[in-house]
């Protein structure tokens, strides 16, 4: 009996980014639902639950990304979400040292750069799905 394929729920509000990464991660052998705003997004997971989530930091606010994330674990506590975001290109701000308050309210559970490579991303993706 084949095993059913993990679902990925990607938010990004850059249709060409979203296209691009939903290409991606299908071609990983994962289902996909793709949002293209944090609104979409928050009618997505009110009904379904997906495996693992990839959110865009800013979408149609600064911190789309964070509220995503808050909201999808206070439903889903126990799904892995990305935060995918150029913030760190465009401002040199990264979340890395963030220390313990600031982790306690940003939910998310791996921040990645946009433009990460393709195998970069699915070693990231099974380590978080523990395949």
């Amino acid at each position: 009996m084949e095993s059913k394929k993990k679902c990925v729920l990607i938010a990004d509000d850059d249709i060409d980014y979203l296209f691009q990464l939903r290409l991606n991660i299908e071609k990983m052998g994962f289902d996909v639902i793709s949002a293209e705003s944090q609104r979409e997004a928050e009618k997505i997971i009110e009904r379904h639950r997906p495996d693992l989530a990839i959110f865009d930091l800013m979408m149609e606010n600064e911190d789309s990304g964070f509220i995503l994330s808050y909201k999808m674990k206070r439903l889903y506590p126990d799904v892995p979400i990305i935060i995918a975001t150029a913030v760190t290109a465009e401002t040199g701000i990264t979340f890395e040292d963030a220390d313990d308050d600031t982790g306690s309210w940003i939910k998310a559970d791996l921040f990645l750069e946009k433009g990460m490579r393709v195998d970069q991303l699915q070693r990231e993706i099974n380590k978080l799905l523990k395949i």
